[in-house]
């Protein structure tokens, strides 16, 4: 469904300090969603996988709030559970876990040209690079009073309407909002609400 990422995120009441990850939020729209969260009073973890760039965008966010870098690669399970681990060390509990790391690798107009290892690059990212971090991060988010997960996805992920556009994209976004049905399932007895979402077509990196 369609998010206005601030009146979403920060309706309900999630206590005190509202903290909240976003995964590769160093530009784009992970770096816009950051400075909304930042500045409706979230403690904003900043997370991407160069230093330099993670470190560089979370100091010109901040202005806008309470904004810290994490050194996070979604794509590299050692990386997952150190930023986990730092961010325990750092706070007791997580509000909302947004999953914005994604590539996008192919550019070809059929699947008959599609490279199986651009396939397989782009589901480790997109879709187990989501499944390993909400792994990572979810016992801080039972810890909130009210956990969400929202999982950033795409109009090509649905299936009636899929066409031809960069396939491996296009699966992995599908595939992405299973990932995101099970993780539900789950948090529905736990309190924690999880979603996929589109943000519509933006003019951003990819």
């Amino acid at each position: 469904r369609n998010c206005d990422w601030s009146s979403d995120v920060c309706s309900s009441d999630l206590g005190n300090e509202k903290i909240a990850p976003v995964t590769r939020a160093n530009k784009g729209i992970g770096f816009e969603v950051c400075r909304q969260l930042a500045s409706k009073g979230l403690h904003v973890f900043l997370a991407a996988r160069n230093q330099d760039a993670g470190t560089k965008a979370a100091e010109a966010l901040k202005k806008a709030g309470m904004v810290q870098f994490v050194r996070l690669d979604v794509a590299d399970s050692e990386s997952v559970t150190r930023a986990a681990k730092e961010l325990g060390a750092a706070v007791d509990h997580l509000d909302v876990l947004i999953n914005n790391a994604a590539v996008l690798l192919d550019r070809e107009p059929s699947v008959l040209a599609l490279d199986p290892k651009d396939l397989e690059k782009t589901l480790e990212t997109n879709v187990v690079g989501v499944m390993r971090v909400t792994q990572a991060f979810w016992p801080l988010l039972e810890k909130s009073h009210a956990g969400r997960v929202i999982n950033v996805s795409s109009g090509v992920s649905i299936v009636k309407e899929m066409e031809n556009y960069a396939p491996a994209y296009s699966i992995s976004k599908t595939a992405l909002n299973a990932v995101t049905r099970q993780f539900a399932a789950v948090g529905k007895s736990r309190g924690i609400a999880v979603n996929s979402v589109t943000p519509g077509w933006v003019r951003t990196d990819m």
